[in-house]
Order: structure tokens, then C-alpha cells, then sequence
């Protein structure tokens, strides 16, 4: 949830911190995407930091790192402290989002490992909806519209997930079976975080679950950040085509606790492939009109928004060719490369409206993406089948 609320706590107040900080739409856009830029090329030094120091430290550190940018982004008195305290973000950021999976991998099994991810991934979507919800309604009234509070509440709000996460994982982690799997090899002799990487890349399922994770996000960060616009390019006011937008995150919700923990080895290829034909669908429903077809379109998206990366990268850690101990570098990896869809995602849909006066040759590419995602996967169960342990070069 704290990631949830740094992530998501900007957006709303963008015309705010513009006119204060005298900040043009263009710069004020720098800054909304300089985390995910950072978040390409810190991802999988994260993940290895992860594997290094375990999930009790690095988590920690993470949660710490996302407290610090909050905060910076509370006194910083022009674009370029503003922008590098969102940058600190896209370094924090990923210790967090790599370190649940792992945790999460050594931790639990079968259909409670689906669970616990899905768990695990409301939370983002949790602070997301409190951040966007509460702040001009509750919290700017609350502290006299001055925007720098609201950056201190979630800093706190940051410091306290993390003290909370040390104190927790300090005194109940040894009581959980697994949690301290990766303290069983220390005193083994750790191998190169190069051969580490090329051992996990000599795999041909990692990089098509690599391929298929640009796409993922390519698809969701492109209808996140344009759906308003979206919706309202439908003849509907902003307001309405903002209370329809809430939708898809209300749905996810309940598609993160309930898909991922359906999505056992036995069934979880295909239900890769619904929620592929799941994401085509709904990016072609949004050409049509008529709140029926509509309220479908958001439903749809919701249970793709947050099932199908989670469903992705449940897959990634339990190829035989991924051991536990290095989770956090695969999950470092996947992460790595989804953020390039993530950036190209609102950056391509946007082109394509400037290109051609409309959004339906983006929406004809995001669907087209969904269904070679969706060929895809029967690809990547043939090739998981076929996958064969690695070595670790320390044995």
C-alpha cells in the first residue's frame, strides 16, 4: 500500500504543484515518467540486492527509499529537486515490488502461493484509491490545501510500513516456515551476479515470459493513463468518464484474491490465455458505445490489470530453471523489462491519437498485442515443460 500511495500521489495534484512550482505541462510530464525510467535500469541491480541481503533488509531499505522520496517531493522548491525526488522513487520502487514476489515464492505453495500474490498486489491498488480518493476531499481541506502536508502524511505513512515490516519480519520471520531459506546458503560460496543472470536467461520460457511482460504492461499502463480520456472521447462528461474510470480498480481487487490463486501449474497457462483474449477484448469494447458495453470493457480490464502480471510472474518464479535463492534477480529481470512497457505504453497511444485524430488505432494495437500475448502463452507452456533445472554453479 505505500508503494501505492507514493506511486499514485502526484496525479492528483498536478495543477497545484504546477502553479507553485512554476512548472510547464511538458516539465510536469518529465517528471510524472522519470520513475519508470530509473525503474528500467535499477530493477535488476534491485532484485540482486535482494538476493544478497534477503527480504527482512532489503525490504526494509526499499520502503526507507520510498519514505525519502516522498518526503523530497514535500520541500522541494523547483523541477529539479522535484524531479530528482521522484527518481528516488524508480530506485526504491523496484526493492519492494521484486522482494513480496520472492518472499512470497519461498514462502508458500500451490494455490496459497496464488493467494498470498494476490494479496500481496491489492495493496498497490489499495493506496492507489485511497491517494487518488482522499485527496482533495479529505486531506488538502484537512491541511489547508497546502500540498507539501499530504507528501509528509505519505512519507509517514511509508516510515511506518517499514518499521512495521522490520519489527514483523525481525520477531515472527523465524516462525515462518521458508521465510529464511535464502540464510541456508550464506555461508555457501555465492556465484557471479553476471553467471547468475545468464543462467536464468539460458532459458528460451524466461524471455518469452519477458516478451509477453512488455506487453502486459504496454496494455496496462497505455488504458490506466488515458482511460478518462478514453471513456470521455465516448461523448461523456470528465467527471462522469472519471467515476467510470474508478471501476476497473474496484474489480481488480477482487480478480487479484481470486485468479491468482486458481492459477495452479496444472491450469495457469490457460488461464494466461483467457486473460490475454480477456485484454483484446476489453481494448476493443471501448470502441463500441452504450453503457452496457462499457461497464463490460472496465469489468474486463480489471481482472486483467493486476491477475495478469501477477499469473506472469507467479510463472516466471516456479520455472525449474529459476531457483528460489535467486528470485529476486528473475523478478528484477521481469520487472526490468515490463517497465519498458509501461513507458511506451501511454507514449504509444498518445502518438497514435496525434498520428491519426482518434483512439482507434491504438486500441486496434493494444489488441492485436493481447492476442499474440495469448498465442504466446500456448507457446510458453510447451517450453516450461521442456524447461530443465540449472545448476547452481556453487554446487
Amino acid at each position: 500500500m505505500a508503494f501505492g500511495v507514493v506511486v499514485s500521489s502526484l496525479a492528483p495534484l498536478v495543477p497545484i504543484v504546477q502553479v507553485d512550482l512554476a512548472m510547464s505541462h511538458s516539465a510536469m510530464g518529465s517528471v510524472l515518467g522519470a520513475w519508470q525510467v530509473v525503474y528500467i535500469f535499477a530493477a535488476l541491480p534491485a532484485g540482486m540486492l535482494l538476493d544478497k541481503l534477503g527480504g527482512r533488509w532489503a525490504l526494509t531499505l526499499g520502503l526507507g527509499l520510498l519514505a525519502i522520496s516522498a518526503l523530497g517531493r514535500s520541500v522541494a522548491s523547483g523541477y529539479p529537486a522535484l524531479l530528482a525526488a521522484v527518481m528516488v522513487f524508480g530506485i526504491g520502487g523496484p526493492i519492494v515490488s521484486s522482494g513480496a514476489p520472492k518472499i512470497v515464492t519461498s514462502t508458500f505453495e500451490g494455490s496459497q502461493r496464488g493467494l498470498a500474490m494476490g494479496i500481496y498486489m491489492t495493496g498497490p491498488i489499495l493506496g492507489g484509491v485511497l491517494s487518488l480518493t482522499l485527496t482533495h476531499s479529505v486531506l488538502l481541506p484537512w491541511f489547508d490545501q497546502d500540498w507539501r502536508s499530504v507528501m509528509r502524511l505519505w512519507a509517514m505513512v511509508c516510515t511506518g510500513a517499514m518499521v512495521i515490516w522490520f519489527a514483523i519480519s525481525s520477531l515472527a520471520g523465524y516462525r515462518v516456515p521458508g521465510f529464511y531459506q535464502e540464510m541456508a546458503s550464506e555461508q555457501e560460496a555465492a556465484p557471479a551476479y553476471l553467471s547468475v543472470v545468464r543462467n536464468i536467461l539460458s532459458n528460451g520460457a524466461v524471455w518469452l515470459l519477458l516478451v509477453m511482460a512488455v506487453g502486459a504492461f504496454l496494455i496496462n499502463h497505455g488504458l490506466n493513463n488515458w482511460l478518462p480520456e478514453l471513456i470521455r472521447s465516448t461523448g461523456r462528461p470528465l467527471a462522469e468518464a472519471s467515476m467510470w474510470s474508478a471501476l476497473p480498480m474496484v474489480v481488480g481487487i477482487f480478480g487479484s484474491l481470486i485468479i491468482p490463486r486458481l492459477a495452479t501449474p496444472a491450469r495457469r497457462f490457460k488461464i494466461l490465455i483467457g486473460l490475454c483474449a480477456s485484454a483484446a477484448a476489453a481494448c476493443l469494447t471501448l470502441l463500441l458505445t452504450g453503457d452496457g458495453v462499457l461497464i463490460v470493457s472496465l469489468i474486463l480490464q480489471g481482472f486483467v490489470r493486476a491477475s495478469l502480471m501477477t499469473v506472469l510472474i507467479l510463472t516466471l518464479m516456479e520455472l525449474p530453471s529459476v531457483p528460489v535463492r535467486h528470485a529476486g534477480t528473475a523478478s528484477g529481470l521481469f520487472f526490468s523489462a515490463a517497465e519498458v512497457g509501461g513507458v511506451l505504453g501511454p507514449l504509444g497511444l498518445g502518438l497514435m491519437f496525434d498520428l491519426t485524430g482518434g483512439f482507434a488505432a491504438g486500441l486496434y494495437g493494444l489488441a492485436s498485442v493481447a492476442t499474440l500475448m495469448a498465442l504466446g502463452a500456448a507457446w510458453l507452456s510447451r517450453l516450461a515443460k521442456a524447461a530443465t533445472p540449472i545448476q547452481s554453479s556453487s554446487s
